[in-house]
């Protein structure tokens, strides 16, 4: 499988993103150089389009959105030709989603590499010198394109070495963590999430996509109740994944999903002892056994519900819950200390939420 650059989550995409494109902003600025091309690889369905979009919303930038693969003679990006009265020169009009006002901006050039050979060596030119013969990109504006890797799974075009060069080149990949990150600030199905750190090899890469698994939690986020209505559940998931998740998926809403605890209960409790027992059915299996899995869950949810940016500001009941639950003896010790480093390192008050004497002490005897 041909991919290139370094392997990224998507987390590590957008700081790779937003490293690379300032910096290609302020050398032209500077030198009047034009930037130079991003290229995102990876697998069908990890996000890479939408991370390009998220961070040009996200910057305030102009966003415009080209797919080679749509045309089928270079005279489509070329423009239409039409007879100049002044001149009397042949003369074009570019496509309307051309940029034509200054950046910044992103002109997004999605799967570069599913377009023919012929459309590919067009735009060479382009790549390098940030315009065609009858157009040019304004000034300010820098181009991101994605493609998928180069193996038998995927109908591609292979791209050369002189068109490799043209590009800084990174590869994207799934990482569950900075999934569920994504997943918990865009308000996705929280009983989908958990699943999907619970089960995260069931994210297989062909019909199970971190973009299928959206699409089908958006559909069963209007069933209260999943296990009453476990057929119809069954039959939303099979319509867009992989059998062996639907199974697991299933299996996951009749026996561990009734076990998990949400983050709010856990802050928002009362006191900790409301929530306690439930916490603690969750950590048990069968044969007294430890459930790992589920403890897990419950801390990334935890984790991630503190570090979302609708999380208000610490109060003294959120920080007895968490300190509680942190000190349990039934939560093991790595998985204590993996959950007080991370909330240690976010920004503004957060931290001060695990800071307590017994707790550190606690948590010093895992180092």
């Amino acid at each position: 499988m041909s991919v290139y650059g370094e392997t990224l989550n998507a987390q590590d995409l957008d700081e790779f993103l937003a490293y690379l494109l300032d910096s290609n902003l302020k050398n032209e600025t500077e030198t009047g150089n034009r930037p130079t091309p991003i290229c995102v690889w990876g697998k069908h369905g990890l996000g890479k389009t939408a991370s390009v979009v998220d961070f040009a919303k996200k910057r305030g930038w102009k966003l415009a959105y080209c797919a080679p693969a749509q045309f089928e003679e270079m005279g489509d990006f070329h423009g239409l030709p039409i007879k100049s009265q002044a001149s009397n020169e042949t003369v074009y009009l570019p496509p309307d989603w051309v940029p034509k006002e200054e950046g910044p901006g992103i002109l997004l050039l999605d799967d570069i590499n599913r377009a023919d050979d012929r459309i590919l060596r067009g735009l060479m030119q382009l790549l390098q010198n940030f315009e065609m013969f009858s157009w040019k990109l304004p000034s300010k504006w820098q181009i991101v394109c994605t493609a998928n890797p180069e193996d038998d799974e995927y109908s591609v075009t292979t791209m050369d070495e002189a068109m490799l060069t043209r590009m800084l080149h990174t590869n994207m990949v799934f990482d569950v963590k900075a999934w569920a990150a994504w997943a918990v600030a865009n308000k996705v199905d929280s009983r989908g999430i958990n699943f999907v750190l619970t089960y995260p090899e069931s994210v297989t890469g062909k019909r199970t996509t971190p973009r299928s698994l959206v699409q089908v939690f958006s559909q069963i986020s209007g069933i209260s109740n999943l296990k009453q209505e476990i057929k119809k559940v069954g039959t939303i998931m099979r319509s867009g994944l992989d059998e062996s998740t639907v199974s697991s998926f299933l299996a996951f809403v009749n026996s561990d999903l009734e076990f998990l605890v949400s983050a709010e209960e856990i802050l928002e409790a009362k006191t900790f002892d409301e929530v306690r027992s439930k916490v603690v059915a969750a950590a048990k299996g069968k044969g007294g056994t430890v459930r790992l899995d589920r403890l897990s869950v419950i801390c990334t949810r935890l984790v991630l519900a503190i570090a979302g940016s609708d999380y208000a500001k610490p109060s003294a009941k959120n920080k007895a819950n968490i300190v509680s639950f942190l000190m349990m003896s039934e939560l093991p010790a790595d998985l204590r200390f993996s959950v007080h480093r991370d909330i240690v390192s976010l920004p503004d008050q957060r931290p001060t939420l695990v800071q307590d004497p017994a707790l550190a002490k606690l948590v010093l005897q895992t180092v």
